[in-house]
Order: structure tokens, then C-alpha cells, then sequence
């Protein structure tokens, strides 16, 4: 697309990922984070992360019906470690 590109600077500025570049340039990246919705996403990576290092990346039943019970087994599971492990914080000042 020529439209789409900044002669100027040599850059394809239809891509996406430069069009975020560009939105952290323009809003700083904090007001980046929130508008882009940039902070679910990496919590919702994490927990695919922990999900596939703890119990495992394949699910063992066959069957749809079983593997919905043990994707629901697996999930309470690790938000139960997770409750477990989460330290509490009391403010003090």
C-alpha cells in the first residue's frame, strides 16, 4: 500500500506493532497501557503461562463434557495455590 507508508522515514507505518510504537511516542506509555487494554492482555498471558507450566499444555480427556470438568478442576486448583502463596499486605502509615 503506498498510502501507507512514510516515505519520508523509510517505514511501513500500516504495520501494527509500529502503530502502537507510534502511540507510545505520541501518549507516553502508561496512558498507552490502559487505552490499549495492553495491561489485561499481559495478566491474562501470565496466567496461560502458570496454567501450562503447572498443570500441563494438553488435557488428557477425550471427551468434551470431561475435558470442560477437568479444565474447571485445574483452574480452581491453581487460583487455590495462588490464594495460598498471595501475601497479604496491611498498610502501616
Amino acid at each position: 500500500m503506498q498510502g501507507s507508508r512514510d516515505w519520508a522515514n523509510g517505514r511501513d507505518i500500516a504495520n501494527p506493532a509500529r502503530q502502537h510504537v507510534l502511540a507510545v511516542d505520541a501518549h507516553e506509555r502508561m496512558n498507552w497501557q490502559k487505552t490499549s487494554g495492553y495491561n489485561r492482555r499481559s495478566k491474562v498471558e501470565a496466567s496461560i503461562s502458570r496454567y501450562k507450566r503447572v498443570i500441563g499444555d494438553a488435557l488428557k480427556s477425550r471427551e468434551d463434557a470431561r475435558r470442560v470438568t477437568e479444565v474447571a478442576i485445574a483452574i480452581k486448583s491453581l487460583n487455590r495455590m495462588r490464594r495460598l502463596g498471595q501475601a497479604n499486605f496491611v498498610r502501616v502509615a
